[in-house]
């Protein structure tokens, strides 16, 4: 197959009719479209089955070596110019401390690489806050440079979040671009790295165009007793990140 070596093939087939539209990813359908359910499969075996990374997901006991995180990922069912059928996988934030992975769509913004702002102004942020340390070890903790240097730093970590915000460039099925902005009043931190809006932007930017798709949990539950996750199990986009973005790349 294959416009995109993110592009995968199915490895079994269906007498399913292909879907005409794509699902809300914001409601859970009370069963998968079968071709979603085939890609799924898929991609959790590769899960199960993969060396080139590590990540401990919390499903092995006796696995001590990393903190046990579990992970949202996302299918997307699409189908090419040429009208061949295939899908796409991705994962929200970042998978073993890693933006790229050889199976997955990459993210938005690689707010990892090293020629970034983001890197360059997390260093700079890094010597401030060295020199604040320094200031409040030798006991000057009201002085009026200490006092500099803290709204120098509150400054520059604003300024960098701005920053991000517009490096995040979400398209529509139109190429039509918006950033977090753009989309939110306040923009939530991290808006654009949930599984799905990476699916829809290597999609469109692919001239691929999206079917079906679905978000499921693999691994340990969050140790957050807000949020409970079921390994295996499929949940909708999440609403405060998600929302915004979605309704833009899919209006």
């Amino acid at each position: 197959m294959s416009t995109s070596h993110k592009l995968h093939s199915f490895a079994s087939t269906t007498d399913a009719a292909i879907p005409t539209q794509l699902n809300d990813p914001f409601l859970v359908q009370d069963k998968q479209h079968p071709l979603v359910s085939i890609a799924v499969a898929q991609l959790q075996q590769h899960l199960k089955t993969q060396t080139e990374w590590q990540h401990n997901f919390g499903l092995q006991r006796e696995d001590t070596t990393l903190k046990p995180i579990g992970k949202m990922f996302g299918v997307l069912v699409v189908q090419t110019a040429d009208k061949e059928l295939g899908y796409l996988a991705a994962f929200s934030g970042k998978l073993a401390s890693q933006n790229h992975h050889s199976y997955f769509v990459p993210p938005v913004f690689d707010s990892l690489s090293e020629d970034t702002f983001l890197n360059k102004g997390m260093r700079a942020l890094k010597v401030i806050n060295e020199e604040i340390k320094q200031l409040e070890l030798a006991g000057c903790k009201a002085t009026h440079q200490l006092m500099l240097l803290k709204e120098k730093r509150k400054a520059h970590s604003q300024g960098l979040q701005s920053q991000l915000f517009d490096a995040y460039k979400f398209s529509n099925a139109a190429g039509e671009l918006r950033t977090p902005k753009d989309l939110f009043t306040t923009p939530p931190a991290g808006a654009g790295e949930c599984a799905a809006p990476k699916l829809l932007q290597y999609a469109y930017q692919h001239d691929l165009m999206p079917l079906a798709i679905a978000e499921f949990w693999w691994g340990a539950p969050p140790s957050s007793a807000i949020t409970t996750r079921t390994h295996g199990a499929y949940y909708p986009a999440c609403e405060d990140k998600c929302r915004g973005v979605l309704g833009w790349m899919l209006g």
